[in-house]
């Protein structure tokens, strides 16, 4: 009597964005049948519009404000003019050959990335895929005229379909002068007057990158802030930052309408009042992708925004269907959606999946400086959510900050009055985002302020004001 084969489980991933091409890459590891869906390239908008082509721009304009900005260390550019006599050049910035090589660097990415999928046995088709009820996805070609031409059974479906920036009627992008995040990249030239409409994240980030690059960029906030749902601390830093490279921001103010001109576009806003610029970012949030991909017709319950619900393994109402990333309700983080896709697949086959925490999850906005965050905040304090104590450190007494030039910013600590557990934190520098997985890694392993004090750091270093800080906590707690 021979032993009956057992078929391998079928997981189907929607989306080939961070979160679905790690649920892939996991499935595939553990012995699944796998096959990715991908409308664009792997990667999706993640890698080809959004995080890697901006993030790389946002590396550009930093290294033209350090040049810009190196006098004050010392250092002094100067070219020999027609009189024989030094002249101090200008920065000059070629857009179109940076935005060639962050186009490049992002088709790169996702060619490494389809080039391990293929590697892991992963089989990867190129289309749109969409539910036909809970253990089926039906593929059709990309577009609104797409057909219907592959289905694929599954035993699992991971949903991975990201989300897209959201527009407004009255301020339509034409891809030339009105334009969402992913058309920025079509620019050849530095925009002479960038109107930024929105002081969220993505608003934020580039407003610091157009004005670093030597933009001329006025952002109209909502709120009486930039960055209103960040710590006041940080945003008032970044501001201040934003005034004294130039930039111009309209507070309480909405715009109503933008219109394109031949020569640029007109902003109006709710009072009435005019802005003429050369051209206008709408960064006024994103949507899910998730209207036409039979998500009601499976059973999958969504929120009132179009997210799919999801507990913290990244299921959703329907047993075998799991969402992740920005489709799904959870922080719209590239990391996140990175552990959702192996939670995810972790739990659907029997591996030991680690719920996710958001508490621990670190965040960074790429401005100049960047804002990281992990854990409750310095609010949470104040309107009684947590019982903690707060201690923050300026970098202007960090003597690597200021042999560096980059005094802007601080480091603040949270942690429990009695027995001194961190649970939160603020880095505000240059290159917070290579600093705040200390803080994440300590939170994760219930460390005490005292704890990171006794911790060695170098010096000096600016990873040394984190231990700076933490000695200033010590009778705090008490």
């Amino acid at each position: 009597m021979t032993a009956q084969k057992i078929a391998p489980h079928r997981v189907v991933v929607i989306g080939g964005g961070p979160g679905g091409y790690d649920a892939a890459l996991a499935a595939a590891q553990l012995g699944a049948q796998t096959t990715l869906i991908e409308r664009s390239g792997v990667g999706g908008s993640a890698v080809l519009t959004d995080v890697v082509p901006s993030k790389t721009l946002i590396a550009t304009a930093d290294a033209a404000v350090a040049v810009g900005e190196s006098t004050e260390l010392g250092v002094q550019f100067f070219v020999d003019g027609a009189d024989d006599r030094p002249h101090q050049p200008s920065v000059a910035v070629n857009l179109g050959a940076v935005n060639e090589r962050l186009l490049r660097l992002a088709k790169e990415t996702s060619t490494d990335m389809a080039a391990t999928l293929k590697a892991a046995g992963v089989k990867v088709v190129a289309g749109e895929g969409r539910l036909d009820g809970p253990k089926r996805v039906i593929v059709k070609t990309s577009g609104a005229t797409g057909k219907d031409f592959d289905s694929f059974d599954a035993d699992t479906v991971i949903v991975a379909v990201g989300a897209r920036p959201r527009t407004l009627p009255s301020a339509e992008p034409d891809g030339k002068r009105i334009l969402t995040w992913t058309q920025l990249y079509n620019l050849t030239e530095v925009p002479e007057h960038l109107v930024v409409i929105g002081s969220g994240v993505t608003g934020a980030e580039f407003a610091s990158a157009y004005t670093n690059l030597g933009a001329k960029v006025t952002l109209i906030s909502s709120r009486d802030r930039v960055l209103p749902g960040e710590d006041g601390d940080a945003a008032q830093v970044l501001e201040d930052v934003f005034i004294r490279r130039g930039m111009t921001l309209k507070s309480k103010s909405r715009a109503d309408k933008v219109e394109a001109t031949d020569t640029g576009v007109v902003v109006t806003l709710s009072d009435g009042k005019t802005i003429e610029a050369t051209h206008c970012l709408m960064a006024v949030g994103s949507i899910p992708n998730t209207a036409t991909i039979g998500l009601e017709e499976a059973g999958v319950v969504t929120s009132e925004s179009g997210n799919i619900v999801v507990n913290k393994v990244a299921r959703t109402s329907v047993s075998n269907i799991y969402a992740v990333g920005d489709c799904s309700d959870a922080p719209p983080l590239a990391s996140v959606a990175s552990h959702q896709g192996r939670t995810a697949v972790f739990h659907a086959l029997g591996d030991f999946a680690k719920p996710l925490d958001t508490r621990l999850v670190c965040s960074n906005i790429f401005t100049s400086p960047e804002i990281a965050t992990v854990g409750y905040t310095e609010n949470d304090v104040k309107s009684g959510v947590v019982n903690g104590i707060v201690h923050k450190l300026d970098l202007d007494a960090n003597p690597r900050a200021k042999m560096q030039g980059t005094t802007d910013g601080f480091v603040k600590l949270i942690a429990q009055p009695e027995s001194g557990i961190l649970i939160g934190g603020v880095i505000v520098a240059q290159r917070a985002s290579e600093l705040i997985n200390f803080l994440s890694f300590a939170m994760e392993h219930r460390h005490t302020v005292d704890q990171i004090a006794r911790s060695w750091s170098v010096y000096p270093s600016l990873a040394g004001g984190i231990a700076d800080t933490a000695k200033g906590m010590h009778l705090l707690k008490k």
